[in-house]
């Protein structure tokens, strides 16, 4: 039974996990599920959307949370925090087969004010917004998307005001350790990027791998920017389970 707040669609066939990144929902994924000729599985992560917050976040207890929303072989997409979450998945440490991962926009280089600034928001509580149009501004900010629709799960709408659906607590997360993930993974991985991603640059992902997709001018939030740039990462994906 999920224990997460997941959307499910498409047809017989292969089964693709789209995990979105920190602040989003699975929503992001609206453009790129009409891409995949099987079916496919997108949660909100905890703590995101109407899925339930974690007393602690790690990428492990995140990865344990997913693995209950899908049952078989998978291939995974997974943008920034997503990405992450997938490599953990690809461990085999949570009882679900994955043929291959590939993580878009995850961030490699975290330096000591970065983890300083992601403890200081994790610690805030959650700030009122007088209208759902600030709310939204403000969460479309914190996920790195261009933009939010009004009836986006982003935000709540509370007694006194709008609130991002967020927790803050999620920003305790961290730094994770991308070679070992890497070096854990039992499936096909592959790394990208937008080429104008400030978190994610192509120097940086080739400290980890030696060719990493970029996809020739997106930013962050390439698979909401323009997902039909996504096939031939789809279709790698594809050629793994078929």
């Amino acid at each position: 039974m999920d224990n997460l707040y997941v959307t499910r669609g498409g047809a017989d066939g292969p089964t693709l996990l789209l995990l979105h990144g920190l602040g989003a929902t699975a929503e992001v994924w609206e453009g790129v599920t009409p891409l995949w000729p099987g079916r496919w599985v997108a949660p909100d992560l905890p703590g995101h959307g109407h899925s339930p917050a974690l007393t602690r976040y790690s990428f492990g207890g995140l990865a344990a949370e997913v693995a209950g929303s899908v049952d078989g072989p998978v291939v995974v997409l997974g943008h920034s925090l997503g990405g992450v979450v997938g490599l953990a998945l690809a461990g085999g440490w949570f009882g679900v087969a994955v043929a291959a991962v590939c993580g878009i926009g995850i961030k490699v280089s975290w330096t000591p004010e970065d983890l300083a600034k992601s403890a200081q928001l994790a610690a805030k509580p959650s700030r009122l917004f007088a209208s759902p149009e600030e709310a939204l501004d403000r969460a479309a900010k914190v996920a790195g998307l261009p933009s939010a629709s009004i009836d986006s799960r982003l935000v709540v709408e509370e007694e006194d005001g709008w609130r991002l659906s967020l927790d803050p607590g999620a920003f305790a997360v961290g730094r994770p350790d991308l070679p070992g993930l890497l070096g854990a993974a039992r499936a096909r991985v592959r790394l990208a990027a937008g080429e104008t991603d400030p978190m994610s640059p192509a120097d940086h992902l080739r400290t980890l791998v030696p060719d990493p997709v970029i996809l020739p001018g997106l930013g962050h939030s390439a698979h909401v920017e323009d997902p039909n740039a996504l096939r031939p990462l789809l279709e790698e994906l594809l050629s793994a389970v078929t």
